[in-house]
């Protein structure tokens, strides 16, 4: 279930770009310009529902690294310093086997070749802040973040200016929650049954952010073929399948959007 949300999420949130035009450069101006801590506590609150579904997926990783053989200084250090919830928890079992460093580092970057498709997508929005400022931003750059962030940069209405500290205060959000998860299931350990299988309160959380992006034909393509080639490539290793359901979702949403024009897609999913 995580496999297709995060399929649908990646390929339904305009995860390609698109050139800015002069009359979209008018409405950017005439737009509200938040301040800085204005966006900052508005990626904050967006972030926080999101969040909430994190914490027992952070739990159950923390139960998993210390049943690895993990000491919890280092299984709370992957948290700190990975800071990505799949190739933690495919980590772990990697390690928990034996598996030779190099499979487990091979495993562990195919898994995280979805984060390039999202450095695509935010890459034109970010590119004129300094390089300490993207170094931060690509640190906290998550399947979570990502989604509010993609949101919140499509969103006309306001004036991109300051958007950077919403993805900011997105990011720190779930990097706090997601630190705090881990202690919390570092400390209770076996107390938390692996077979509650809670990470699925993610794919729930993930379903209230996705719906209401389709509201336009281009997002319900893109989020429709993603989904179908998600369930069809499933049995793929190392999760393969989520990178070809993304790039065909894409694919799917450019074309519906050059077949029909950009009006559709500022249209009801404003």
């Amino acid at each position: 279930m995580m496999f297709v949300i995060f399929g649908l999420a990646l390929s339904s949130s305009h995860c390609y770009y698109r050139p800015i035009l002069a009359d979209e450069t008018a409405q950017h101006r005439r737009s509200a310009s938040p301040t800085r801590s204005a966006e900052f506590r508005s990626g904050i609150r967006a972030e926080l529902p999101i969040a909430v579904g994190v914490v027992p997926f952070g739990m159950i990783y923390g139960v998993l690294a210390l049943a690895a053989g993990l000491p919890p200084m280092l299984a709370q250090g992957m948290s700190s310093i990975v800071f990505a919830g799949s190739s933690q928890f495919i980590g772990v079992q990697l390690i928990g086997v034996g598996t030779p460093l190099a499979v487990l580092w091979l495993t562990t970057f195919v898994v995280n070749l979805r984060h390039m498709l999202y450095s695509a997508s935010v890459a034109p929005h970010i590119r004129q802040l300094s390089r300490l400022w993207r170094a931060v931003l690509a640190y906290l750059l998550t399947d979570e973040a990502y989604v509010m962030a993609a949101l919140h940069y499509d969103d006309d209405t306001v004036s991109p200016r300051h958007k950077h500290f919403y993805y900011l205060g997105a990011g720190l959000t779930l990097w706090t929650v997601w630190q705090l998860s881990t202690a919390a299931g570092i400390f209770l350990g076996a107390q938390i049954p692996v077979s509650w299988a809670l990470d699925f309160t993610l794919a729930l959380t993930f379903i209230g952010l996705i719906v209401p992006a389709l509201g336009n034909r281009p997002n319900l393509i893109a989020a429709l073929t993603a989904g179908v080639v998600a369930v069809l490539t499933f049995s793929l290793p190392y999760k393969l399948g989520l990178l070809l359901a993304a790039l065909t979702g894409i694919v799917a949403g450019v074309l519906v959007e050059t077949r029909f024009g950009r009006s559709e897609t500022h249209g009801a999913g404003r």
